[in-house]
C-alpha cells in the first residue's frame, strides 16, 4: 500500500508522487491531508485505487482512464471531467459541472450535485443520491444520468441519446426533454444499478426504481426542420 501526504506540497508535487507510486506498483494509494487542493489525481491512466482522506478542490480525477478514485469528503467543480473509464466516488457533495464530458466509467456522488451535472457526457454512468442543480444533462449525448432526489431547472436541455432518471421532482424540463414511461425491465435494471453502488442504508431511503421518472430527448432537435424553428430558437 502506498501513501502520499499532501501537507507542504503543491498539487503538481502530489500528483507526481502519486504517479511515481503507481509506476512502482503500489495499490491502493492513500492520499492524506488534501486540504481541498485543486487538480488532484488528474490523468491517471492505470487501474489503481486511490483513496483521498478529505475534501478536494476543483477538477479532481479529471482525464482518468481506468483508475478508481474515492474521496472521503466533498469535491469542488469539474469532478471527473472528461473521464474515459474508471470509478470516481465522492462521499459528500460536488460542485458545478461534475462528470462533464465523461466518455465512460461511473461517477457516484453520495450527496448533492450543483449546476450542470453531466453536461455533454458522451457515455458512462452518473449517480447522485441527493439533488442536483440547474441544466443537468445539457447537451448530453450518451450514457445514463441518475438523480435520486430532486432536479433543478432546464433538466436534460438539448439532449441526444442520454437516458435520465429522477427519483424526486423535476423543477422544469429543458428544451426537447420529455418524460417517458418507465418499463418494468428498465425499473429492474435501475434497482440493480443502485444496489451495486449504494449500501443498503442509502438504498432504503430512496424510491424504488419503478417510482423514478424517465427523461429522454423528444428528438425534435435531432434534425433541423423549419417548421420547428421556434423550438430551435429556444435552444440557442
Amino acid at each position: 500500500m502506498g501513501e502520499v501526504n499532501c501537507e507542504g506540497r503543491t498539487s503538481r508535487e502530489v500528483n507526481a508522487e502519486i504517479k511515481r507510486q503507481v509506476h512502482e506498483g503500489e495499490n491502493p494509494i492513500v492520499v492524506r491531508n488534501p486540504a481541498a487542493r485543486h487538480n488532484l489525481c488528474v490523468a491517471i491512466l492505470q487501474p489503481v485505487n486511490v483513496q483521498i482522506e478529505g475534501s478536494v478542490g476543483y477538477y479532481c480525477a479529471g482525464l482518468i482512464d481506468g483508475a478508481t478514485v474515492e474521496v472521503a469528503g466533498s469535491a469542488g467543480w469539474g469532478l471527473a471531467e472528461s473521464m474515459m473509464n474508471g470509478l470516481v466516488e465522492v462521499h459528500g457533495s460536488a460542485g458545478n459541472g461534475a462528470a462533464a464530458a465523461i466518455r465512460g466509467g461511473t461517477v457516484v456522488i453520495h450527496g448533492d450535485a450543483a449546476a450542470r451535472l453531466g453536461i455533454s457526457m458522451k457515455g458512462g454512468t452518473v449517480i447522485v443520491t441527493g439533488n442536483c442543480g440547474y441544466m443537468a444533462g445539457f447537451m448530453a449525448q450518451k450514457g445514463t444520468l441518475i438523480v435520486c432526489g430532486d432536479a433543478g431547472e432546464a433538466f436534460g436541455d438539448s439532449m441526444y441519446e442520454t437516458l435520465c432518471y429522477v427519483g424526486g421532482k423535476v423543477r422544469s424540463l429543458g428544451t426537447d426533454a420529455v418524460i417517458e414511461e418507465l418499463s418494468p425491465k428498465e425499473a429492474g435494471a435501475l434497482d440493480a444499478l443502485l444496489a451495486q453502488h449504494l449500501d443498503s442504508g442509502e438504498r432504503s431511503k430512496l424510491p424504488a426504481g419503478i417510482d423514478f421518472k424517465k427523461v429522454a430527448a423528444g428528438r425534435k432537435l435531432w434534425n433541423f426542420d423549419k417548421r420547428e424553428w421556434k423550438t430551435w430558437q429556444e435552444a440557442l
